[in-house]
């Protein structure tokens, strides 16, 4: 396994472990809601409503990080916002309600930047062929580090007060800024022009992403199956507690889908690193849609263990090579605005799956997870035949950059979730 992993820089290994302890406390997404209908006395409507815009912030930030990032150097962009979203996400339990419409959103907002830019760092640092390994390791200390701390958050705030947990991730949003400022070092590089003024010619970004196609149709395929795998988020728990499954049930299945993601995302990106990208990504998405589809014939433990391990591992198989291959079809000068794009329309979801699963689930039940499955495995279809044709030839990004140091590559400080 270890000679899997020679391509892949320490620069991405010292940052993975600032996203995992960065991750063991940032589980606030999961509790905000309960914190605002409890401890904040707020009706389920006006606290969805700033989750919601809440939720915006965060896909907002993910579709613009990665702009400022080819502009700035993803390095200082990371730094800033980790530090602004760290000062934000501290204030918020002392903030009046109004106050939040507008503080949430920033915080979230923030997260998404620091996503983006953390996506760009490592596309800029790995070699081609690499990437694949190095956005598994990151994913998985990632999820390594929510699966521990989401457990731990509630020791807290049922213990202690739901305004630690706002604390905490504010901290340790502060210690992923200082973290990279000490493993990152800061040397003075030249923005290349073309990123400066967003690509060569007008439209440019446009008019190379009309020259990939097939990634074209990834990202399509990559925002209709984010709102359908986040309904295990949102409509799945709902579902399990009126066919009498109870929150203890739901908390088992989550941990399932941290468990396997923790025991196969690296050994599935080693032992698959040499088959086709988009091969992987739908058969994925196809997966995805199968896991959904086994609750059609019920809802039960079972079945909703077997939905659960299915979903998993079309996560595994398409969301760490998805990312990859962006990284790999961008242009030396557009890596950040690919990488937001992607980090944006797979995180629509946090924002399309609840009030569509929701208004769907409300109406016709019965509806929702065939719809869900066909979904998935239509998305699935597309990127499968978008790969028919892309593996006849090389992707028109495919080895155009070679990976330089983080501290060369393309802005000025070069300083990476799911």
């Amino acid at each position: 396994m270890a000679q899997g992993f020679k391509d892949v820089p320490r620069t991405v290994w010292l940052l993975g472990a600032g996203v995992f302890v960065n991750a063991v406390v940032s589980c606030t997404f999961v509790f905000v809601f309960v914190w605002l209908t409890g401890p904040r006395g707020l009706g389920a409507a006006q606290a969805g409503l700033i989750v919601g815009i809440g939720g915006l912030g965060l896909v907002a930030g993910n579709f613009t990080g990665g702009w400022y990032g080819d502009r700035f150097g993803h390095r200082r962009v990371l730094l800033t916002a980790s530090t602004l979203g760290g000062l934000v996400l501290m204030t918020l339990p002392a903030l009046s309600t109004a106050l939040l419409y507008a503080a949430l959103p920033a915080a979230q907002y923030a997260s998404g930047v620091v996503r983006a830019a953390n996506s760009a760092l490592v596309a800029v640092t790995v070699p081609d062929g690499s990437r694949r390994q190095a956005f598994a390791v990151t994913r998985c200390l990632s999820n390594g580090g929510f699966t521990l701390g989401t457990p731990l958050g509630a020791l807290v705030a049922t213990g202690f007060s739901y305004d630690w947990l706002f604390v905490a991730e504010g901290l340790g949003t502060l210690f992923l800024a200082l973290w990279t400022a000490r493993v990152v070092p800061a040397r003075a590089a030249q923005v290349p022009s073309a990123a400066r003024d967003g690509g060569p010619g007008r439209g440019g970004l446009w008019r190379e992403l009309r020259a990939r196609p097939a990634l074209l149709v990834l990202l399509g395929a990559i925002a209709v199956a984010d709102v359908v795998y986040r309904q295990h988020y949102t409509t799945f728990p709902v579902s399990l507690a009126d066919h009498g499954l109870d929150t203890r049930a739901y908390g088992f299945l989550i941990a399932i889908n941290g468990g396997v993601i923790l025991l196969l995302e690296i050994p599935a990106a080693l032992a698959l690193r040499r088959r086709s990208p988009l091969h992987l990504v739908g058969t994925g998405l196809v997966l995805v849609g199968a896991g959904y589809a086994v609750l059609m014939l019920g809802v039960g433990l079972a079945a909703a263990v077997a939905m659960m391990v299915l979903l998993t591992l079309g996560e595994i198989l398409y969301k760490t090579t998805a990312t990859a291959y962006v990284a790999d079809e961008a242009p030396e000068h557009a890596v950040g605005r690919f990488q937001s794009l992607y980090a944006g329309v797979s995180v629509s979801g946090v924002v399309l799956a609840g009030p569509l699963g929701g208004a769907l689930y409300t109406a016709a039940p019965g509806l929702l997870w065939p719809l869900c499955a066909v979904l998935a495995a239509g998305a699935g279809g597309a990127v499968l035949w978008a790969g028919r044709g892309a593996g006849r030839r090389a992707g028109p990004g495919a080895g155009r950059h070679a990976a330089r140091p983080a501290h060369e590559t393309g802005s000025h400080p070069r300083p990476v979730a799911g």
